[in-house]
């Protein structure tokens, strides 16, 4: 006869645990168990059977339970967490039983004895630890099913790594009476600038704990080169390692507002990274991503996972921080803050946000004249109006000139000083210039998404777009979701218009307008693509939308502004446009 097979199924599980219930029961053994006998007997087994929950298994002070439906699993959660509340209200509190109960929904593995484990158990078990005292946590996959089928308001609290789970968990709360959502809860001061720290990188396997180690200092040393940003020292760090860990308790022990957590899986020769950013104030899950990769040389893959993070994270604390920030009035903001809200800004690249930049970049610069990014970003954005037909491009470079050599005279490792010069450089088509200005930005910060992808437009404006093309692949490789992504597909549109590769050329330039509508040189570029194929259908609506952004735009302005070093490069981009009508 064949044994019995386990069976698999989707199941809400539903797990309590007593808080405190070592110290109850070293206070009154005799009298605890007792009193969570009766508590069972009288108040939550009756809850259970009414909503059709069977007990897999009691832990002394928990309980495993499964149901068939999330509803009635989280129903029954708040009815129990409501229940005992009354049933222990005039018992003394150091005496008082009380729970905490996570539920979830996910795959399970039934033993023939009646028990369950896998992912959806394991998951449940966690999401327990975190509830509040009294409280319920609710997986994502649970609160999917729960939305206006309940009497209950929920608060979402971002999402999670769990231990030993590789992808992080979308988490809930529900709110009983008694409780607000955490958001209106007072918070502990922090500091003013972005703060960060790395926890160690959790191994997920026996011999992983060298390579977590080294990436684990990597990344914390390159994070300490990104400019504004307090990061707290890696010994500091590695003496979480091996703990559990709370992230908002970090936060308020170290006074850091964000966080850096991830893990390591080894099979074979290959290695599977995961790393997460979270807000230690709110556990907001701000940013995840997952790199894969060849153990051959173990060395060159812990320098692409931490160039990859370090290039992501820069951006995304930022956009945070400008999030946080963005409350304040100007004439409120300090010199940081201005240039924060000016970076914010500038990744929108439309007409409205780069006039919105000038003001919050005069005012850092009145705050500390020798603000280098300040100054520098001002040259940058002033020049890249004029390009795109906002600005008289003879004034713009009068006042760039003088403004980017003060930056560079303030601070020569300032990167921005050095794409503002390389600015300058494509407007007057000095492509040495630019090329050895962005080459030296990236020298300074070669974990610059934007830089490499602007050292791919130097290429492409200098005739070398073959040499373009993998600057630009670099630098989405490095960020694949960088704030300035449709500046990528721009850069890669200008390659391969250069290539003559027109196809590919409008491709890319139509994506460019897609991601960045305000943006109006990608316009141009799309609509000389179109004219040279003779898709009339396309540069009509691509000029349409053209004239649209900038409505005097012409040949002649074009022909004049044009980054494109090369002479011919120039004559097909103006016979393009007027195979597309342009006058």
């Amino acid at each position: 006869m064949a044994p019995a097979r386990a069976e698999r199924r989707l199941a809400a599980i539903l797990i309590a645990d007593v808080v405190g219930y070592s110290r109850l029961v070293e206070h009154d053994e005799a009298g605890t168990l007792s009193a969570l006998k009766v508590l069972r007997r009288e108040v939550i087994d009756p809850l259970l059977a009414e909503h059709q929950g069977r007990i897999v298994k009691l832990m002394g002070d928990g309980a495993l339970v499964e149901f068939g439906s999330v509803v009635d699993a989280v129903a029954c959660a708040i009815a129990i967490q409501r229940g005992v509340a009354k049933d222990q209200a005039d018992i003394p509190t150091e005496r008082r039983i009380i729970f905490r109960i996570g539920v979830n929904l996910g795959d399970v593995i039934r033993e023939v004895d009646g028990d369950l484990y896998g992912d959806g158990v394991n998951i449940a078990a966690r999401l327990q630890t975190l509830a509040d005292p009294g409280g319920i946590c609710i997986s994502g996959t649970a609160y999917d099913h729960l939305q206006g089928k309940l009497d209950c308001d929920y608060e979402h609290l971002g999402e999670r790594a769990l231990k030993n789970m590789e992808r992080p968990v979308r988490l809930y709360r529900a709110l009983l009476e008694g409780t607000t959502a955490r958001t209106a809860s007072p918070r502990p001061a922090l500091p003013e600038r972005p703060s960060i720290a790395v926890l160690p990188f959790n191994a997920m396997g026996p011999e992983q704990d060298f390579f977590c180690d080294g990436l684990t200092e990597d990344i914390t040393t390159a994070l300490c080169k990104l400019r504004g940003f307090f990061v707290i020292a890696r010994n500091t760090m590695f003496t979480y390692k091996g703990k559990p860990v709370d992230v908002r308790a970090i936060g308020r022990e170290l006074g850091i507002r964000y966080v850096l957590e991830g893990s390591v899986r080894k099979s074979g020769n290959r290695v599977r990274v995961t790393a997460q950013l979270i807000d230690a104030t709110s556990e907001a899950h701000l940013w995840a991503e997952r790199y894969d990769g060849d153990l051959v040389d173990i060395f060159v893959i812990q320098d692409e996972i931490t160039a990859s993070v370090v290039g992501r994270i820069g951006p995304e604390l930022l956009a945070a921080e400008h999030a946080r920030e963005s409350p304040k009035p100007h004439h409120g903001l300090d010199a940081w803050e201005c240039v924060v809200r000016a970076v914010f800004l500038c990744s929108q690249l439309s007409e409205e946000s780069s006039r919105k930049m000038l003001p919050l970049l005069d005012r850092a610069i009145g705050l500390a004249p020798d603000y280098a990014q300040a100054l520098a970003m001002k040259g940058w954005i002033t020049i890249w109006r004029a390009f795109q037909g906002w600005e008289d491009m003879g004034r713009a470079l009068t006042l760039a000139r003088d403004i980017v050599q003060q930056a560079i005279a303030a601070d020569d490792k300032e990167p921005w000083a050095y794409l503002a010069q390389a600015m300058i450089a494509f407007a007057t088509r000095d492509n040495i210039l630019a090329t050895a200005a962005i080459s030296q930005a990236v020298a300074i910060n070669p974990n610059s998404a934007f830089a490499h992808g602007q050292l791919g437009l130097a290429h492409a404006n200098g005739g070398r777009a073959g040499d373009a093309i993998p600057c630009i692949d670099y630098a989405l490789k490095l960020s694949p979701r960088e704030a300035f992504l449709d500046d990528f597909q721009f850069y890669y549109a200008m390659a391969y218009f250069q290539g003559a590769n027109y196809e590919l050329g409008l491709s890319y330039a139509l994506e460019a307008h897609r991601l960045r509508p305000g943006h109006a040189v990608p316009l141009v570029v799309g609509t000389a693509c179109a004219g040279l194929l003779n898709n009339h259908e396309a540069a009509t609506d691509l000029l349409g939308r053209l004239k649209s952004l900038v409505p005097d735009i012409s040949r002649e302005a074009l022909g004049a502004t044009s980054s494109f070093v090369r002479t011919e490069d120039r004559a097909r981009l103006i016979e393009g446009l007027a195979r597309a009508g342009l006058n």
